[in-house]
């Protein structure tokens, strides 16, 4: 059974840091692409940054420069390190995985990140 299981979102004060996780499980994680993607309520979910199995890495505009995509594959784990965060970074985030042999995609259950003015 794949499984994606994320942590690290909660309440931090605008200009500070998260870091968020998400650990894989039931796939061969360093096969697949990984990402991450954030919603708003009444909004459709959206990308924020992807990692490809071979490495490239691609960012939302909008977080350029303050966040960082990274994986481990030797723990099955890609992260997401938020800096300087913003009000607008208010949103539930969402681990996903794109399997490489059937393409179907995984999704985690979301984790809220609180930006607090």
């Amino acid at each position: 059974q794949v499984q994606l299981v994320e942590s690290g979102g909660g309440l931090v004060q605008a200009g500070g840091s998260l870091r968020l996780s998400c650990v894989a499980s039931g796939s061969i994680f360093s096969i697949n692409d990984m990402g991450w993607f954030g919603q708003s309520p009444g909004k459709q979910r959206e990308l924020v940054a992807l990692i490809a199995s071979g490495g490239s890495i691609i960012y939302a505009d909008t977080v350029k420069g303050g966040f960082t995509i990274s994986r481990d594959n030797a723990k099955d784990t890609v992260y997401l390190q938020m800096n300087s965060l913003k009000n607008e970074d208010t949103d539930v985030y969402y681990c996903k995985q794109k399997r490489k042999y059937d393409e179907i995609n995984d999704w985690g259950k979301g984790n809220l990140v609180t930006v607090a003015s």
